[in-house]
């Protein structure tokens, strides 16, 4: 029996695993062309004037593109904090005498103001040094010209005193302790002032980097009726504008917020 087992099964064929001829396979589908297919059948001349001269990026050869990476940047700690005081501004609920340091001069009263305060720029220190030349050889003394008056403790002192016609107040002062209670002693003492933009715009007038206030105490004949129209200006939207003071600032939320909010 192991014999005829061991017959039977050296006869019994074997699945072939050979694959079929050519001809015996089914048809294909047709292959279509791909990019590279349809360019090399392409067959297109170089300009011998104009090579092809591919660049390689790799070290020590061509450099690469320029590409916009400021929002990768790490941006300095002073604009991080003034980007995040901004946002908190608007957020937050500012009281009204934080508030009224945003609403600044108009445009077209602010550029008629820094034309009376560009009159009224201080002698450098070389046009002193020539005016005490000039007195020094014999030439007449003369009254000083009116100029303007920088320092916080000296403007103080000017509104305490009311010598000061008109003062000038920069909205962006760090830290704003510094001039907020200012508006409210110019408000008791009856002396126009006005908020403008910028401190660096008030210190260029005064020849220095920053400037928290000026004070105007005299202008000349020709000068001083535009120094009345001025103070009229000022007295209308900030010392006699009982609105001011009442006006809360911020509570704005962002996008996100009012979006989830409206729902």
């Amino acid at each position: 029996r192991p014999r005829q087992r061991l017959l039977l099964t050296r006869q019994t064929p074997r699945p072939s695993t050979v694959a079929p001829p050519l001809a015996a396979r089914p048809p294909s589908r047709p292959i279509a062309p791909t990019k590279t297919m349809a360019k090399g059948k392409q067959t297109s001349k170089a300009n011998p004037l104009m090579p092809a001269r591919p660049r390689s990026f790799r070290i020590g050869q061509d450099v690469l593109p320029k590409r916009d990476v400021g929002r990768y940047v790490k941006w300095p700690r002073y604009i991080r904090i003034q980007r995040q005081r901004k946002i908190l501004n608007q957020r937050l609920k500012v009281p009204p005498a934080v508030h009224q340091f945003s609403k600044t001069l108009e445009r077209n009263s602010s550029v008629e103001l820094f034309k009376l305060l560009n009159k009224l720029r201080p002698e450098t220190k070389k046009e002193k040094k020539a005016r005490l030349a000039a007195v020094a050889g014999g030439a007449e003394a003369t009254a000083p010209p009116p100029v303007l008056k920088f320092g916080i403790n000296h403007v103080t002192q000017l509104v305490e005193e009311k010598k000061a016609k008109l003062v000038v107040i920069a909205c962006d002062v760090t830290p704003l302790e510094i001039v907020v209670w200012l508006p409210t002693l110019c408000r008791r003492m009856e002396v126009p002032y006005v908020i403008v933009q910028n401190k660096a715009r008030l210190g260029a007038l005064v020849h220095q980097k920053n400037a928290t206030a000026v004070a105007v105490t005299a202008v000349d004949g020709a000068d001083a009726s535009a120094l009345e129209k001025l103070q009229e200006v000022a007295r209308a939207q900030y010392n006699d504008n009982a609105d001011a003071l009442r006006e809360w600032g911020g509570g704005v939320m962002g996008a996100r917020t009012q979006a989830k909010v409206a729902r």
